[in-house]
């Protein structure tokens, strides 16, 4: 038998160190040819790191959250064979060589206390936890709540690690019928805490949205839009070409309306290089489309907007924010926007502040379409109306021509005709 060592892969532009973020094995673990390893996240995406080889695991070479090196070593695969590893190279990291945890030792029953016990401790409050949590109890203890009647989740356990003894369940009883139905109602006291580690995904999210706030000079601006007749139009080509082309949302016109209103605003469609001082704008429209996906939010991009269809649009955001959701999306796929479009749908509110993509000067957030009165040629009607809430750049992007980008893609929306007038 010999030792496969497998290092942290180089995974291109320039990227010297990555992420760890979760191991999909552990030691001991039999591993095949092709099977995904471990998951770590660069600048942009999460990469699969898969297997090379057949054999068993025998030394993990980081934990989860661990930044490491490009070349640093990440696992050692047992093999049949002489391995990739020389006899004079130095052993994996001690705590990386972690062995297969050994079987807890099988609590030995206590015996069952037929008479009652003073509590050894002033009565403590109650506590509720999650229906699914299990107490740490003996089988003595539970035996005894048992024929008590008390659900061991309401008890505050005294012993080591919370471990709850006879005494604790007196203690419990003592509190009186009272006290006891508190504590398994919504009105309980809860004194528990959770410490989550903020890795991976959620990191970099994390990272970028300081790095915007603090290097950008945000302002937002907000404007209202008369969707009526462009919710009518989407619904009739739905209705006549839904089934051969597929449903089209709102987001394929709102892709539609900002390649049109680039036009005449190229300096929205821009990235920020501010430690060159240098603004390039770009002729190409990419558009960003914020997706949240169980790691958060990120945003894939739709190339080359200004060439697409409406429904050309429509597939590819459902392609891309598929592969997002899924953590299959490309760090091709993930990099690149020159402009981002960011929306919560039916959760949307009537208003918001989006975080500027950096290094781009533009983000036009959109907001959910409601029902509301409006006075039109002095009467009352009631139309759908959405709001536009963007953030740009003040360092690159002027108020005014901020007000008179949104301004043109509202006329844009509410005459959907002239999203199609060359």
């Amino acid at each position: 038998m010999g030792t496969h060592v497998i290092k942290m892969p180089d995974i291109g532009e320039g990227i010297a160190e990555v992420e760890l973020s979760v191991w999909h094995v552990k030691v001991g673990d039999m591993v095949v040819e092709d099977q995904v390893l471990a998951d770590v996240m660069t600048d942009k995406a999460m990469v699969d790191i898969p297997s090379p080889v057949h054999g068993r695991v025998i030394a993990l070479g980081g934990e989860p959250g661990e930044v490491m090196a490009v070349g640093s070593e990440l696992i050692r695969i047992e093999v049949e064979g002489a391995g990739n590893l020389k006899e004079s190279a130095q052993p994996a990291p001690a705590a990386a060589a972690v062995q297969a945890p050994k079987p807890a030792p099988v609590a030995t029953p206590e015996p069952v206390v037929e008479k009652t016990v003073a509590p050894r401790c002033a009565p403590q409050a109650p506590v509720a936890r999650a229906p699914e949590e299990r107490p740490l109890a003996s089988p003595a203890v539970r035996k005894h709540a048992l024929d008590l009647g008390i659900q061991l989740r309401l008890v505050q356990g005294s012993g080591p690690a919370g471990r709850i003894l006879h005494e604790d369940l007196e203690a419990y009883l003592a509190q009186g019928p009272s006290a006891q139905a508190k504590a398994g109602s919504g009105y309980a006291e809860r004194h528990d805490e959770q410490q989550i580690p903020v890795i991976g995904m959620r990191r970099k999210i994390a990272q970028r949205m300081q790095e915007a706030t603090q290097r950008a000079a945000h302002f937002s601006y907000v404007e209202e839009v008369d969707v009526t007749a462009l919710e009518e139009l989407r619904a009739h080509l739905n209705e006549k070409h839904g089934a051969s082309r597929g449903k089209l949302t709102l987001l394929p016109f709102l892709v539609r309306a900002l390649v049109v209103a680039l036009r005449d605003f190229p300096q929205m469609n821009a990235r920020y290089d501010d430690e060159a001082q240098v603004i390039h704008r770009s002729g190409a429209v990419h558009v960003g489309v914020a997706t949240q996906s169980d790691v958060g939010l990120m945003v894939p991009v739709v190339r080359h907007a200004e060439a697409r269809t409406l429904w050309d649009s429509a597939a590819e955001i459902s392609r891309l924010a598929t592969a997002a959701r899924n953590g299959k999306a490309s760090r091709d796929e993930l990099s690149g926007s020159t402009i981002t479009l960011t929306s919560l749908g039916a959760l949307g509110g009537i208003v918001s502040t989006p975080v500027l993509n950096l290094p781009e000067v533009a983000i036009v957030g959109v907001n959910k379409i409601v029902e509301r009165p409006m006075v039109i040629k002095g009467q009352i009607v009631i139309r759908k109306m959405m709001n536009l809430s963007s953030s740009f750049d003040h360092r690159v992007v002027d108020g005014m021509d901020a007000a008179q980008f949104i301004q043109a893609l509202r006329g844009l929306l509410e005459q959907p005709a002239t999203l199609f007038v060359e």
